[in-house]
């Protein structure tokens, strides 16, 4: 049995996030040119700033191993500032360092509302991260039922 979730993370971080910054999620993300040492190796404004990240956490590439689908993690540079998007299997082992990216992340993003989701493998239904003045929430969801068709979901029949 593996203890793997899924997180999923689709956010925008503004465009004038300081260069430090910047190089460490790039490095976070596998980028060259990004700088594990950025910011004394870690994320500004957590609660453990002693402590470095050992290795990326958003720098898996590929097929996923137990949730389906390709793990992916870019960043780019648009209209409404830097846009994240990234989607990795992770390990419970890896969820004090996770917290601390996210809660990094949360307090920098413009985004509102929901930034992504933790879900084990196994499981239907997803916790939802959301941000919400300045820190992220983790909001449990709770299954009803299941839609019978697609037309059930996407209303008026467009599909």
């Amino acid at each position: 049995m593996a203890d793997v979730h899924e997180l999923q993370l689709a956010l925008h971080l503004p465009d004038s996030l300081p260069a430090p910054e910047l190089d460490l999620l790039r490095w976070h993300l596998g980028e060259a040119g990004g700088d594990a040492e950025a910011e004394g190796g870690v994320a500004g404004g957590s609660d453990r700033h002693d402590e470095a990240y050992e290795y990326p956490l958003l720098a898996s590439r590929g097929p996923a191993w137990k949730i389906d689908g390709v793990l992916v993690g870019e960043l780019h540079l648009g209209s409404r500032g830097w846009a994240l998007s990234a989607r990795q299997e992770v390990h419970p082992d890896e969820f004090d360092d996770l917290g601390r990216l996210v809660r990094w992340l949360g307090a920098r993003t413009t985004t509102v509302g929901v930034l992504g989701h933790l879900r084990f493998y196994e499981t239907d239904v997803p916790d939802l991260l959301v941000a919400r003045d300045g820190s992220v929430h983790r909001a449990g969801l709770r299954l009803d039922g299941l839609a019978e068709s697609p037309t059930d979901v996407f209303a008026h029949g467009w599909i």
